[in-house]
């Protein structure tokens, strides 16, 4: 892990801990899932919210104010509110993503379940992410849900990432194995 990403996941993870533990006590998990359903479809949709949040450009009472109004506007519980603003005043808002991603896990491990990162040539339908869920669930024995996303360059199969667990059975694969056999051989 390069060290950007280790400090960003050390400084993230801390934070999780603390939204969660301050969520159960407040009885708001459920609300709180729903922040970093709105965080995550900011942070993929506004390039403006990622460069806020990653821009060293903007002063910490310009992050701060501008979170504020996006908290609001966005209408996340207070919890999240203060502690995203609580980041901008600590400069930490580079670490969204990993919080978004930590605070996820946290609350599935809490819940019983894992998600599993499936990464497929095209778009699952409803049946077949429903059915991927069950054996899934099946052959790991907790509750699992699916973070699914689109990379074309595999040409066809899917990637499944669970825990430390992952399972290739794309075309683009395959097609490099067998590209190194071939050089192998020649």
């Amino acid at each position: 892990m390069s060290e950007p990403a280790s400090i960003s996941t050390g400084i993230a993870e801390r934070y999780a801990t603390a939204v969660y533990d301050l969520a159960r006590e407040a009885n708001q998990v459920d609300a709180i899932e729903g922040d970093l359903t709105a965080l995550e479809a900011a942070l993929n949709d506004s390039d403006d919210f990622r460069r806020l949040t990653t821009s060293p450009l903007y002063t910490r009472e310009e992050q701060e104010q501008a979170i504020k109004v996006l908290a609001e506007k966005m209408g996340l519980t207070k919890t999240m509110a203060n502690t995203l603003q609580l980041m901008a005043q600590k400069r930490r808002l580079f670490a969204l993503p990993a919080l978004v991603k930590a605070l996820r896990e946290t609350i599935a491990e809490a819940k019983g379940e894992i998600t599993a990162e499936v990464t497929t040539a095209k778009a699952l339908t409803k049946t077949q992410s429903d059915k991927l869920a069950k054996s899934l669930t099946a052959s790991t024995g907790k509750k699992v849900s699916l973070h699914a996303t689109v990379d074309e360059s595999l040409i066809g199969g899917l990637v499944v990432k669970v825990g430390s667990k992952m399972i290739d059975t794309s075309i683009r694969s395959k097609l490099n194995s067998l590209q190194n056999v071939m050089k192998e051989v020649g």
